[in-house]
């Protein structure tokens, strides 16, 4: 009789699917316990910009856009009112200093200067009569004087003669009295009129000072007016370029409206808006350059302007030697405006992912993987090219540096 031999537990089939259980258990407790839990996305790698963090010289400057303008521009302002006649120079013209640009007409400023020319005549008449009168006066007293004092010769000579024979009675004392009245009342009258003269005298020199200083004014009125009508013919104040005038033949001004502007060409200057976030570190006698026409020009600020308007304030800039040839007045053009001395930095290349993250941290390629992890870091200063590297990143560091925009919070992406 046959010996039935057990079957073993442990045949080849069992023994297979044993080890392939085994592993599967390992992979998933290995997947709860060691594997990367991270959020990930993928993305197309050929659309992102991955920068490489470099060591170099970290030159601290802003660009901005320059226009040019004359170093000095005078404005042309109506001195007088007037409706225009003639103008006789267009916008864009060259003038000198001197040159007629526009006559005027106001019909009412040269009826004040004829009334002021009126009356200033008058006053020099009436001085002229006043002057006249006083020397008559003075010939008068002249003359009076003299006949009193040869009346008084003769009353004298009556008195002495009927004082002597008064001693031998033989003049009454009667017409000895009379004779002596008659004296004294004479030497009395030619007081007065001496008195009477110097007073009208003193009169009349009061009035001429006072002719004359009103004369004095009315004629200064006078060239007031005349100086007045001389500013209907609107002259150019230097020479320069007209570069505009706002006025047509019959046109009306008023006194004081601009009616146009000379550009100064001995000298032209850039003038820029910065960001008002520079406002602090911009000041005058700051270093600045200027490329025109394959040529570098050294620049220096001016002045900087107080008024800050949307977040943006301007500033002066001039040549610090000659201005290139041929730049025109409107020109505009990028300066470079150094805000610091080269230091020596780890560098990061700018670009959209600070908008994204505010510096704060980046996507950082994992070595030679095709993964990039969030990498919390802090930066410092930037320029156009480049952002200071504080802390976080080291030399050779590979950083997405495109936008995030579209990545939302994900911590780990994938490239594909």
């Amino acid at each position: 009789m046959d010996k039935v031999l057990p079957k073993k537990f442990w045949n080849k089939q069992r023994i297979i699917l044993s080890v392939l259980g085994a592993i599967f258990l390992s992979f998933v407790i290995w997947q709860f316990a060691f594997a990367d839990k991270r959020s990930k996305l993928n993305v197309d790698a050929e659309k992102l910009t991955v920068s490489e963090v470099i060591e170099g010289n970290f030159d601290e400057y802003i660009i901005v856009q320059g226009v040019v303008q004359p170093l000095k521009t005078i404005q042309l302002d109506a001195i007088v009112g007037g409706y225009v006649t003639q103008k006789l120079v267009d916008g864009g013209s060259m003038v000198k200093d001197g040159d007629i640009i526009l006559r005027l007409e106001n019909q009412q400023l040269k009826l004040n200067f004829l009334q002021s020319e009126t009356e200033a005549s008058r006053l020099v008449n009436d001085l002229q009569n006043t002057r006249q009168r006083l020397k008559v006066e003075k010939f008068n007293l002249q003359k009076t004087l003299s006949d009193l004092d040869f009346q008084m010769a003769q009353t004298k000579d009556v008195w002495d003669r009927n004082e002597k024979l008064k001693s031998s009675n033989m003049v009454s004392d009667l017409d000895y009295q009379k004779s002596k009245r008659d004296y004294d009342r004479l030497v009395k009258q030619r007081q007065i009129e001496i008195e009477s003269q110097k007073y009208q005298q003193e009169n009349a020199e009061l009035q001429i000072k006072q002719l004359e200083g009103t004369l004095v004014r009315t004629q200064k009125n006078v060239d007031l007016w005349r100086q007045t009508l001389e500013n209907l013919v609107v002259k150019a104040p230097v020479t320069g370029l007209l570069s505009s005038i706002n006025v047509e033949i019959g046109s009306n001004i008023s006194q004081g409206q601009n009616i146009g502007q000379i550009d100064d060409m001995n000298g032209f200057k850039l003038r820029a808006d910065i960001d008002e976030h520079y406002i602090s570190r911009i000041f005058t006698g700051l270093k600045a350059s200027f490329e025109f026409n394959s040529g570098k020009y050294e620049m220096e600020i001016i002045k900087v302007y107080p008024e800050v308007n949307n977040g943006r304030f301007a500033v002066d800039m001039t040549f610090v030697k000659n201005a290139p040839d041929g730049i025109r007045r409107g020109q505009s053009s990028p300066v470079k405006i150094e805000l610091g001395q080269s230091q020596k930095a780890i560098l990061l290349p700018v670009g959209g992912f600070f908008s994204d993250t505010g510096g704060n941290w980046v996507y950082v390629v994992e070595g030679g993987s095709k993964r990039a992890s969030k990498r919390k870091i802090s930066l410092g200063r930037k320029n156009p090219n480049y952002y200071e590297v504080l802390d976080g990143l080291t030399v050779g560091d590979k950083v997405i540096t495109s936008s995030y925009s579209n990545y939302g919070d994900k911590e780990v992406l994938e490239l594909k």
